[in-house]
């Protein structure tokens, strides 16, 4: 048989495309791309408080970090489960965040039955920040510290109002918690983020509230309300001039806030694993730790994403609990 020769132009051009092949990368998944733009930050709560404070210091130096703007994306309502509806819905693709407390791990599916999420429908990445509740009352109340507070709910069993930013969240179940414990009868009345809540206390609508720092710090920086005590076990070291509950009398009652950050489940593990690293970093230079605890807020990013899941799955746990015991329901 015979061998038809190959022409030295057919070398050439066979030896041009082997060139092409091997200089042209290959194409990039979506994955390693990411991202290739702007990443949504969603938050269950209004402007001014303790998330979207947050929300915005974290979101500022993440975008830096990635390489592409990150939105803070406010949609209070409902007790955060506007958010959190809106985010399980999102496509697992990393451009839909949310922040959130450990109410989204249990706690929304005891107080609202109408909610179409699950925890499963969130994969948690890591914590960010955590801190105490502050404990603060209007300044004509007359009370000053814990055992005053006390004191006057035993003595007008519930006559006093304390607000919350929402129903089922941290600053809701902190009451929850302290009437349980204080064996005290108080009324809880929710408002539409830290903000707003803060504000009623200035106002006298409600003699109390236990507020995130950023929430209760501008009120209490103008004298409109008074601090009387921090709800972790030990003193912060934003605030160390505050004793706890605990010293004030009511003994054992130990709850700090938290913000963690969760991805629609399903978002692919490198995605996942990607925004965990940029988190670590970014919020591990010095200069964004003390602006978060200028507010109140200490850095607490966990050791893993595995570490994470574990507290978050623990912690909501916990809210479930406190959710039962405060009886509240909402449809």
């Amino acid at each position: 048989m015979t061998k038809t020769p190959v022409s030295t132009q057919s070398l050439a051009a066979l030896a041009t495309l082997a060139l092409i092949a091997t200089a042209v990368p290959a194409q990039a998944s979506p994955q390693t791309a990411y991202p290739t733009k702007p990443i949504r930050l969603v938050i269950g709560f209004p402007a001014g408080g303790g998330a979207d404070n947050t929300a915005r210091l974290y979101g500022d130096a993440l975008s830096r970090e990635l390489g592409q703007p990150v939105i803070v994306d406010n949609r209070p309502g409902a007790g955060t489960t506007i958010a959190a509806e809106f985010v399980a819905k999102a496509p697992p693709d990393g451009y839909t965040l949310y922040i959130a407390t450990a109410s989204l791990m249990g706690g929304d599916k005891v107080l609202y039955k109408s909610i179409r999420y699950e925890p499963a429908d969130f994969i948690p990445i890591t914590r960010l920040v955590a801190a105490p509740m502050i404990l603060a009352v209007n300044k004509d109340t007359g009370i000053r510290n814990v055992a005053d507070l006390v004191a006057q709910a035993k003595a007008h069993p519930g006559s006093l109002n304390y607000s919350s930013s929402g129903n089922g969240v941290i600053t809701h179940l902190a009451g929850v918690y302290f009437t349980k414990l204080a064996g005290v009868k108080m009324t809880h009345v929710p408002y539409k983020g830290g903000a707003p809540s803060a504000q009623a206390v200035a106002a006298g609508d409600v003699q109390l509230t236990f507020g995130t720092a950023p929430s209760v710090k501008p009120m209490i920086d103008t004298g409109k309300i008074v601090p009387i005590a921090v709800t972790s076990a030990q003193r912060s070291p934003a605030n160390p001039q505050l004793p706890t509950i605990a010293e004030g009398g009511v003994k054992g009652y130990d709850l700090s806030a938290w913000y963690g950050l969760f991805a629609p489940a399903k978002t692919p593990p490198e995605i996942i694993d990607k925004l965990y690293a940029a988190t670590a970093k970014v919020m591990a230079n010095p200069e964004l730790k003390k602006k978060f605890l200028m507010q109140g807020d200490e850095v607490a990013v966990s050791a893993s994403v595995a570490e994470f899941q574990e507290y978050a799955a623990r912690e909501g746990r916990i809210g479930v609990d406190l959710a039962v015991s405060s009886g509240a329901k909402i449809d």
